[in-house]
């Protein structure tokens, strides 16, 4: 997955996204946006069991 963190400027005023491949969400600070990726490349980096399949056919 790419991430990527951008500057915005909408009519709004300034902001900031973070970009996921094709997705953004856009938040009020860079420090929000930095805040976010660091959470989530944490939940992408964690270990993540596959589902005992044995377990679930003997049942």
């Amino acid at each position: 997955m790419k991430i990527l963190v951008r500057q915005t400027t909408t009519p709004q005023g300034s902001g900031w996204q973070v970009c996921l491949d094709q997705h953004a969400v856009s938040f009020r600070s860079e420090a929000e946006a930095r805040q976010f990726v660091s959470v989530l490349e944490t939940r992408l980096k964690a270990p993540h069991p596959l589902p005992d399949t044995a377990r679930r056919i003997a049942s």
